[in-house]
């Protein structure tokens, strides 16, 4: 497991990876900080976040907003309810993502994370080492360029975290990035370790057909989209969560 300490500074609390950042202080969660220092460019998520490409001490990152989505968004915007520091939403992140990232599995190192108390609620933020260079899984689909072989990989890509109990919140295209060499899960807001099983499985998985079709996948028609994508992706499921949890 990493090093990983909580400070507070100058009234925010802050929990880092001191094997990544010995020090992390608050204008590292500014982007006005980056931005005097040539940067930050701003990167689409298609999610709840605003997110910054920066440059830290501790390499290429990814720094998130936290944000409101559906209909409380206009109303709350980047304001949550606090309930203590561990069960803010960066901090559970933090947490959930070095856990993954200490068991091997593909998803972004955290770096540091923050939460600012107004009254009785709370902002927060998120600093993830950046993976580059990478695609999404929504971009290749509305290039048209999601077909079979891909479609499988990334079906033992869920596979592999279903395995491990690893309930994404958000299992969509936009949270799948392709690499030169392997396929990683990113945005693990509201995320948990759960026992397998599955019901939850395959809600996840219909989450992730229900964006890949909104996203064009299925423009040929549904009995296209069938044959070249999902009837590929959920094969290479069933085979790689057969050969994971051992099953006859």
């Amino acid at each position: 497991m990493s090093d990983v300490r909580i400070q507070a500074d100058a009234g925010m609390l802050i929990v880092f990876d001191a094997d990544l950042a010995p020090q992390v202080g608050p204008s590292w969660f500014d982007p006005a900080h980056w931005h005097r220092n040539g940067q930050p460019s701003n990167r689409p998520t298609g999610g709840r976040v605003t997110a910054h490409f920066i440059e830290t001490p501790a390499g290429a990152g990814v720094l998130r907003h936290y944000h409101r989505g559906g209909m409380v968004a206009p109303v709350l915007g980047d304001r949550y309810l606090w309930t203590g520091f561990e069960r803010t939403r960066a901090a559970a992140e933090f947490r959930l993502l070095d856990r993954l990232y200490s068991m091997g599995l593909p998803v972004p190192r955290p770096v540091a994370a923050c939460c600012v108390r107004h009254g009785l609620g709370y902002t927060a933020d998120l600093i993830t080492l950046r993976i580059a260079p990478a695609q999404t899984l929504a971009e290749r689909t509305t290039s048209g360029t999601l077909d079979a072989g891909l479609a499988g990989r990334v079906g033992a890509l869920v596979a592999r975290f279903h395995n491990h109990g690893v309930w994404h919140a958000d299992l969509n295209a936009h949270n799948i990035l392709i690499g030169p060499q392997s396929l990683y899960l990113i945005d693990f807001d509201r995320g948990r370790l759960r026992s397998p099983a599955h019901a939850w499985q395959q809600a996840n998985l219909a989450r992730l057909e229900r964006s890949l079709v909104k996203l064009g996948a299925a423009r040929d028609g549904k009995a296209a989209f069938e044959y070249a994508v999902w009837t590929p992706l959920m094969r290479a499921y069933a085979s790689a969560l057969e050969r994971q949890t051992g099953s006859p």
